[in-house]
């Protein structure tokens, strides 16, 4: 698209005179004066904090264990050598999420395999797990994408047919509920990120929740370089200044600070869910008529925790690609995204052999999709906001006649 188009679109004058995220933090009084309690305590790291944030968070989704992580990825690499992946490992996981997903898979010597999606929900398509199921397949990674929970009772069907390990990638779902069921207490293992824009934050973090205690006491002792302090499980008891270190662990604690963030964030996990759902309908109800715009598919039996509002564009009613529509909306101020590039797109991933064309589906909803703004310190004059500049750029680019 030329520069002198955008122009014409725009009128000489964005919609806005301020940049607006795709996604941000909601940091208030109560979060900061939590973190400065840590700060002026006994306990920095280690401490008693993250105890009782785990508690909370496992109470909130009806899980009996929680272990908390410094980020979600260390969370996703706990769960992986908790459920055994190592070399020569297949795991299957879908290629529509942040490269995480499959990176923890490979940090454990195991390979990603990948499955196509469903192409109303986005998720992971059950019927693409089957195919592809191997005597090497060790787990599945389904991912709660969008916070849209997965298709998790036909997956739980394929696991206990060929006796696969689920662990679960609800990095977007803290909050999400299937079949009357939190997002948390049904797969073997379920992870949620703390990431800033997800929908609470300890500025980095993350958790895996079980039913597992065996697991669980894997996941904690793997925080923390493989060492233990349990009297039951040492080798040797040279005395009660003691610990073993049992395998090969990494330093992936959660700090108090971390935890007293996220304690306080959790008191408001229910309020920014509700705020999101409402903004996310507002947008519903005003593109509902749009003849080039796919709106977010949600299954009847479950809610989702609405972490990124996604529109697909319909390409053939369009004089442009969703590059020239992307730009466009970024010059009314509007941050859109696009989530995400199919894992085996990256380089790094091509080194590996992986071909493009795996996943057709995938495929071309990465060509056609983009993420609008959506987080609870939006306010509805921001919403309207993205709401005028997607009508402005979509009706500009739009091929009305067009065969």
């Amino acid at each position: 698209m030329k520069n002198e188009n955008r122009l014409v679109i725009n009128g000489g004058k964005p919609i806005r005179d301020t940049y607006l995220p795709y996604g941000r933090q909601w940091i208030d009084e109560a979060d900061i004066e939590a973190v400065v309690n840590v700060l002026k305590g006994d306990f920095l790291t280690t401490g008693p904090v993250i105890s009782r944030f785990e508690q909370q968070i496992a109470n909130y989704v009806g899980s009996k264990y929680a272990a908390a992580f410094s980020s979600g990825t260390a969370a996703l690499h706990a769960a992986c050598f908790a459920a055994g992946i190592s070399e020569g490992d297949e795991v299957i996981t879908t290629p529509m999420t942040f490269a995480a997903s499959a990176n923890c898979i490979l940090y454990q010597g195991g390979k990603p395999v990948f499955a196509d999606i469903d192409p109303f929900t986005y998720n992971i398509d059950p019927t693409a797990i089957e195919s592809l199921i191997t005597e090497k397949t060790k787990c599945i990674i389904p991912v709660d994408f969008t916070g849209q929970p997965a298709d998790l009772d036909a997956i739980r069907q394929i696991a206990d047919k060929y006796n696969l390990t689920i662990i679960e990638d609800a990095a977007h779902a803290l909050g999400a509920v299937c079949k009357g069921r939190k997002i948390g207490s049904i797969s073997d293992m379920t992870m949620f990120s703390f990431h800033p824009v997800k929908n609470i934050t300890t500025g980095e973090g993350g958790v895996i929740t079980t039913n597992n205690q065996a697991l669980y006491e894997k996941l904690i002792q793997f925080r923390t370089h493989g060492i233990t302090r349990d009297p039951k499980q040492l080798v040797h008891n040279h005395g009660p200044w003691y610990y073993e270190m049992h395998f090969l662990g990494y330093n992936y604690r959660m700090t108090d600070i971390q935890a007293a963030l996220g304690l306080s964030q959790l008191r408001k996990i229910d309020g920014f869910i509700k705020k999101r759902k409402h903004l996310a309908a507002l947008y519903d109800e005003a593109f509902r008529d749009m003849k080039e715009v796919v709106l977010p598919f949600q299954k009847q039996d479950c809610n989702s925790s609405w972490h990124l509002y996604i529109i697909r564009l319909k390409l053939d009613l369009l004089k442009e690609s969703r590059k020239e529509i992307f730009e466009a909306l970024q010059e009314e101020n509007i941050g859109i995204n696009v989530h995400y590039i199919p894992v085996y797109y990256h380089p790094f991933y091509q080194k590996l052999d992986y071909q493009k064309g795996l996943c057709p589906n995938a495929e071309k909803l990465y060509e056609e999709i983009i993420t609008l703004p959506l987080f609870p310190l939006m306010t509805e004059a921001d919403i309207q906001d993205v709401i005028e500049a997607v009508k402005k750029v979509i009706t500009h680019y739009s091929a009305e006649g067009k065969a």
